[in-house]
């Protein structure tokens, strides 16, 4: 396969599943080098197979996983599967280029060819579901495969094929607390309910955190959501979700070391852990937001775009004070300066009464000083659902949040996204789309030029 050819492959069906990845050079190989192999670094090097004598570069921040080293393998295998049939349709081949994406990702799940086909069906069922409804309504269903079971017996052995299409199966299971549980081949096992699921370190958003706890090594669980996401479990973590009809590895680890800004002197993994799973869960849960984690020393430059009603700090509101008054001293306007030192003439608690500052007020109350981390996780995914942005100092002090930005002239896009990139010139920004998109930004100190950290989802 030509260079180019394959380069566009890459670019169009690899990169987009491995979060912060890009190609970063070419270099020599010969028939004795594998199709996918670990290079310096963060590196991985691909090429489409052993004859060719080129392989491409494949960099990200953080290392490739092993199970991410897998896929990648099965994927160059089922490409080349493709490429030697020699197709000249152009639809077909994307086609069957996306089905190979699937295939991969379900032999990395499985422990043996059986489960990889059962799970292969299951999803295809399952996507066929996502466009029917049961009566008037979208349907969500959850499943479970268990590896490690199957119905031996031909006596009263139901196989998924004979009764997941059918509408009674659309009551049997939401996807949330109650699952239908499936052997490695396929066939029916029985009703798994969760209710009381021993806790366990899990990486899912809030909604599925009961299914992550439950998905072992041996168990793989598929859920498809009311809006249509099919998502994959196993490990106790969030693996793959096929969204808009996309398929992404959700490579947490990944993000959450970019949330660092790869200055790990000051910057907490646990409120950086934090911050992503609040973005995940806002990402899942369609609400959209913007939460913005500031560098450490850039908090007075953010503050000049936060509004004095929307600060919930008394230390920031007190910095945020004498910028203002600073700031006003310096315009050689004597109005102006009396008019902001009356603004501020008041303490903290009563200029809030004063201003009559009762978002500020409440917020004070419910969040009761609590650093962001320490918040209960569906309480910081409802503040950072409010309009306006969430903006976290890198302590994990709430600075604000709901807070209108006073944006640059010239800012781009909608208010969350003007507001992301305003702010990422401090810190790193998050920008949540309500279709569930969760982009990150930071401003490249050499060149001062904003850039994309991640795009997920």
């Amino acid at each position: 396969m030509e260079k180019e050819e394959f380069r566009k492959i890459v670019e169009k069906l690899i990169l987009p599943l491995f979060t912060g990845s890009f190609i970063s050079g070419v270099e020599v190989s010969t028939s004795r080098d594998s199709e996918v192999a670990y290079g310096d670094k963060n590196s991985v090097l691909l090429k489409p197979n052993k004859t060719e004598e080129y392989r491409l570069v494949l960099n990200r921040s953080q290392p490739f996983k092993s199970i991410e080293l897998n896929l990648l393998k099965s994927i160059i295998n089922e490409l080349a599967s493709i490429t030697a049939l020699s197709l000249y349709d152009e639809n077909y081949l994307s086609i069957l280029q996306g089905h190979a994406i699937e295939k991969a990702i379900c032999s990395t799940l499985a422990e043996e060819e059986d489960t990889m086909n059962t799970l292969l069906g299951l999803i295809g069922e399952m996507g066929k579901w996502a466009s029917r409804t049961y009566e008037g309504k979208k349907v969500a269903l959850g499943i479970i495969i268990n590896q490690n079971a199957d119905i031996n017996s031909e006596v009263n052995k139901i196989h998924y094929s004979e009764i997941l299409g059918q509408d009674f199966f659309a009551l049997l299971s939401d996807g949330k607390h109650s699952y239908i549980e499936f052997g490695r081949h396929g066939n029916l096992l029985g009703y798994v309910q969760l209710a009381k699921i021993r806790m366990a370190p899990t990486i899912s958003p809030c909604d599925y955190e009961l299914i992550a706890r439950y998905c072992n090594d041996r168990r793989i669980g598929i859920i498809l959501t009311n809006s249509g996401d099919l998502l994959m479990f196993k490990n106790r973590q969030l693996l793959y979700a096929k969204r808009r009809g996309v398929w992404q590895v959700y490579s947490h680890e990944e993000v959450i070391q970019l949330l660092s800004g790869r200055k790990e002197n000051y910057s907490l993994k646990e409120i950086r852990k934090s911050i992503y799973l609040t973005a995940l869960d806002s990402s899942f849960a369609y609400n959209g937001g913007c939460l913005v984690y500031l560098d450490k020393g850039m908090v007075e430059q953010a503050l000049m775009h936060i509004n004095e009603h929307d600060i919930l700090s008394e230390k920031y509101y007190e910095i945020k004070k004498h910028l203002e008054i600073e700031q006003a001293g310096k315009l050689y306007n004597l109005q102006t300066l009396s008019t902001v030192e009356a603004l501020y003439s008041q303490p903290y608690d009563k200029f809030l009464v004063e201003q009559k500052c009762h978002k500020a007020m409440a917020l004070r109350k419910i969040i009761a000083d609590k650093p962001f981390q320490e918040l209960n996780r569906r309480l910081r995914q409802e503040i950072v659902g409010m309009d306006g942005a969430t903006i976290v100092d890198s302590d994990g002090t709430i600075i604000a949040t709901g807070a209108i930005l006073k944006i640059e002239a010239g800012s781009e896009g909608g208010g969350r996204l003007a507001a992301a990139m305003t702010l990422a010139k401090y810190g790193i920004s998050i920008k949540i789309s309500q279709d569930g998109t969760m982009q990150g930004f930071y401003s490249d100190k050499k060149t001062g030029k904003l850039r994309s950290l991640f795009n997920v989802g």
